[in-house]
């Protein structure tokens, strides 16, 4: 079900939390195709703003609602956006789309089924240089490919107990980032091959994890992903190509090659989410890949359990 090109959309986004207010809100200001009319969160709104509870409230007082955007934890992301979707609404999902792969086959089914617009919104592929790593890899083989994905929860995720639950992914939560690019960038499909997940004695989620992939020709992909890193924090990724070394820094914002940088650009991923989400109604159709949830899961089945150091906020 198209969309009509000229009427702004009418959407409503669920769970207002620190990403809303830093990204979703500022990029729905600056885009004329929407209109953003209704929030549900169990303890915020946005002034202004026609404010409620829960996401079933909302679509019941507001029934022209065109769209929602989904922001609260994967783990009771599924029955929001089968709600919306029953409802006949488009739906912009946060990364992950979802706690577990069979949840997002059976919404991108349901969408196929309403007529309306499923989105699985992977930010970091929006990042300015990745398009320029993939045409470059495109041309330019890679014949081995290292990931360094190391950040500071503390600092990123403060208290928030969902991502250490079982579905909150913990580590993977950022690693998913990482794997969303290399997916998108790299010629071929991966699949793992062998994992080591560190968890937390008081927690159901891993605090780091290391992982090798490979391709149908046998390229070797190394991931190495950690919570724990404070100082500088590390979104790299690493090719290399007979044409020289290959580096996608900054989580996707520069690239170097054969160490000259040859893009590097602001940081503008939610307003190309919103652009893309926007086309994608206008056009009737849905961008659902699950690729890099999938590989989180494929590490869960085949990954080595090792047990570290409690955790504590």
């Amino acid at each position: 079900m198209a969309a009509n090109t000229t009427t702004p959309i009418r959407i409503g986004i669920v769970g207002v939390g620190k990403i809303v207010r830093d990204q979703h809100l500022p990029a729905l200001a600056k885009n004329a195709d929407y209109r953003l009319v209704a929030t549900a969160s169990r303890s915020a709104g946005v002034d202004g703003v026609a404010s409620f509870h829960t996401i079933e409230e909302m679509l019941a007082a507001v029934p022209d609602l065109d769209a929602v955007s989904l922001c609260m934890p994967p783990q009771y992301r599924y029955r929001a956006a089968h709600t919306a979707l029953l409802a006949g609404k488009h739906v912009f999902l946060e990364k992950p789309p979802g706690a577990t792969v069979s949840e997002v086959e059976d919404l991108k089914a349901l969408a196929a089924e309403k007529g309306v617009s499923l989105f699985a919104s992977w930010h970091s592929r929006y990042a300015p240089a990745v398009e320029a790593a993939r045409t470059f890899l495109a041309a330019n083989r890679p014949t081995a490919v290292a990931i360094n994905w190391k950040e500071d929860v503390r600092r990123w995720h403060p208290n928030q107990e969902w991502i250490w639950q079982a579905g909150g992914l913990g580590v993977f939560d950022p690693g998913i980032n990482a794997l969303s690019i290399t997916t998108h960038i790299l010629p071929k499909a991966l699949f793992v091959t062998q994992a080591t997940l560190e968890f937390p004695e008081n927690r159901d989620a891993p605090i780091a994890a290391q992982i090798t992939f490979s391709d149908a020709d046998g390229l070797v992909v190394k991931a190495d992903f950690d919570w724990r890193q404070t100082g500088p924090q590390s979104w790299d990724i690493f090719a290399e190509t007979a044409a020289g070394q290959m580096v996608l820094s900054a989580g996707g914002a520069k690239l170097a090659v054969a160490g000259r940088t040859v893009h590097e650009e602001p940081e503008a991923e939610y307003p190309l989410l919103y652009k893309r989400f926007a086309e994608i109604v206008k056009a009737g159709v849905s961008d659902v890949d699950i690729a890099p949830l999938r590989h989180v899961a494929d590490a869960f089945l085949l990954g080595r359990h090792a047990f570290v150091e409690p955790f504590f906020d």
